[in-house]
Formats: C-alpha cells, sequence, structure tokens
C-alpha cells in the first residue's frame, strides 16, 4: 500500500509516519511506499524499509496537487494546514491554504481518471461548531464555526462528503479535539497555552496562562490523536454512511482542572511556574469554541482516547520525558 501524508513535517505527521513505519503497516496492512509532504522537507523515519519519497510542496499552488495525485496514492491523509491563530490573523492566507489547498487536493483526485478512488482522510476540527452550545455537542448539532480557521474547515467538511457522495474518492473527516500537551515550542494556535501551561512546568520552565480557570475545552493527546488517524485510514467507511465527518472522543476539563492535574502528577512546584496573564484577544477567541461532546457514534465505531487529564499529562511524560519529571 502506498500512503501519502500531507503535513508530514509537523507533529502529527511525523508521529504518524514513525508509527507506520515501526508497525511496518496500518492495521496488518503492509506499507511499502510512503510519500511524505510539507512546505519544508520532512524526515524518513528511522527503520522504514519500503520506499520513501519526500515532496516539498504547497497544495495551494497551481499544479502541486496535480504532480502529488499523479502518483496515484491508495491512501491520503491530509493534515496540512495553518493554525487557528494565524488564520484569525491572516485572513487571505487561511483561505489560500486550508481552503484552496484542499479543494486543490481534492479536484487533482476528481481529475485523475482511470477509476482512481483512494481513501481520505482529512483532519477536521471541533471548531466548526461555534456558540452557543448545549451541555454536550452531539454529531446532530449545527456547524456555525465563529473563527475564520472553523470556517475553513467546516467547508472542507462539506466538500468532502460530496466528493465521497459522488464516488470521487473514499473520505472520512475526523474532527480532532485540542491535541495536547503538544511537544517543542509553542506554535501560532490560539489554544497553545492549554499545552504550554503543562508542558512547559514539566520541563521546569514559566508558562503563561492568559485565560481564567474556569474556561472549559476538549482534548486528546497526540498518542490519541495518532491513533485516530490510523483507524480512520483503516477502517470499513460503509458503516459511515453519507455522513462522512465524526468528532471524536476526548476529555472535558476546565483549565483549573488542568492544573489541578498537572499538581497530581507533578506536584505544587510545577503548578508555580504558571503565571496569570490575561490577553483579551485569546480570551474573546476562546470564548466561543466548544467545550463538551457526545461522542457515542465514533466510539461505537471503535475510536478511544484518554479518560482524564491525568492520564494526558502521563502520557506526554512518557512519550517526550522518558517517564521523568525535573525536580
Amino acid at each position: 500500500m502506498h500512503v501519502m501524508i500531507t503535513g508530514a513535517a509537523g507533529m502529527l505527521g511525523r508521529r504518524l509516519a514513525e508509527c507506520v513505519a515501526g508497525d511496518g503497516g496500518i492495521d496488518g496492512v503492509g506499507v511499502d511506499r510512503l510519500t511524505l509532504v510539507d512546505v519544508v522537507p520532512a524526515t524518513v523515519p528511522a527503520g522504514f524499509e519500503g520506499e520513501a519519497d519526500v515532496e516539498v510542496a504547497d497544495m495551494s499552488q497551481v499544479g502541486a496537487a496535480e504532480r502529488l495525485v499523479a502518483m496515484r496514492p491508495d491512501t491520503i491523509i491530509h493534515l496540512a494546514a495553518i493554525v487557528s491563530g494565524e488564520a484569525e490573523a491572516d485572513f487571505e492566507k487561511g483561505y489560500r491554504i486550508n481552503l484552496d489547498g484542499t479543494r486543490a487536493l481534492f479536484e487533482a483526485i476528481r481529475l485523475a481518471g482511470d477509476d482512481y478512488r483512494p481513501r481520505v482522510v482529512f483532519a477536521s476540527s471541533i471548531a466548526v461548531f461555534g456558540a452557543p452550545f448545549p451541555d454536550k455537542i452531539g454529531d446532530e448539532f449545527f456547524r456555525t464555526p465563529l473563527t475564520s480557521y472553523g470556517t475553513q474547515k467546516a467547508i472542507c467538511e462539506l466538500l468532502l462528503s460530496d466528493y465521497s457522495r459522488r464516488g470521487f474518492f473514499d473520505g472520512i473527516g475526523i474532527r480532532l479535539p485540542t491535541i495536547c500537551i503538544r511537544p517543542g515550542k509553542p506554535n501560532k494556535a490560539a489554544s497553545g497555552f492549554f499545552s504550554n501551561i503543562l508542558r512547559e512546568p514539566l520541563s521546569d520552565r514559566e508558562a503563561v496562562l492568559p485565560v481564567d480557570e474556569d474556561v472549559r475545552h476538549w482534548f486528546a493527546s497526540p498518542r490519541a490523536a495518532v491513533n485516530f488517524l490510523l483507524q480512520a485510514a483503516s477502517m470499513d467507511t460503509r458503516q459511515l454512511g453519507n455522513r462522512r465527518n465524526l468528532s471524536l472522543p476526548g476529555v472535558s476539563a476546565t483549565v483549573g482542572e488542568e492544573i489541578e492535574a498537572l499538581r497530581a502528577v507533578a506536584g505544587d512546584r510545577a503548578t508555580q511556574l504558571i503565571r496569570r496573564e490575561p490577553d483579551a484577544t485569546i480570551k474573546a477567541i476562546v470564548a466561543g469554541w466548544p467545550r463538551n461532546f457526545d461522542t457515542a457514534r465514533a466510539e461505537s465505531l471503535g475510536f478511544k482516547a484518554e479518560n482524564s487529564m491525568a492520564d494526558i499529562i502521563r502520557a506526554h511524560v512518557e512519550d517526550e520525558l522518558d517517564g521523568n519529571i525535573p525536580g
């Protein structure tokens, strides 16, 4: 099987490629060719024994999607995007990358001919939903995004459903929770502080908290997110019918509960490294985000996440810190 990952140099793309290489395939099906696509060179994971291609490409540029689709990958996992804060700050760039680039990919597949019909996994977001919310958001709740990023993802969800209905490809869109704890340095995502206030203290560094502790949000670990993508790539999509987009399981927690989970795992010393510094812009963006979900449909299809914020923190300690907490 030939698997193509767009956004392969990003955090999830790297982890996903490493997992495919480590397992030798996806759900028991061998992967003998791996194509890694990003605007910067991605790294072929150590130990991958098949053919590997590293492609530097921006899907929104004329001809890029057609060139990549001409390789005829069996499965395309589309992660390439700019994050929420950047999409809100730069309107034109957000629509160019998140919407135009995705549609270019979908169109290239449609026009490829020769009965080419790959599996397409699209990384969507809970940002497709906007306030006011019920206590728990189910799959039947309407999409009324309150950010440009959420609007771009919502449009792509509709395109994915229609292109799948028409038989151009076999698509599934998965609405990822906010991924926490993201390793590495802070990025331009408005949600970045959710990870920062845990990751930095766990590494004995100070972190800034720009919102109030009663802010509630929906989380899953990078480990869970990779498993979501792998399952979406291999599942029997006939179970989805025409409802091709899913809200995935996660943990609903307030910022205060995040901090208490950090205290339980790493002690008072870690929580004392969090500095309160209110930011009106971030507060306004976060106020319109979802807080809790009913994911019975995704769970019935076998998707699973952590059970608590403490579980998410422990996964980070195991995967990124070799099980060790400074101090």
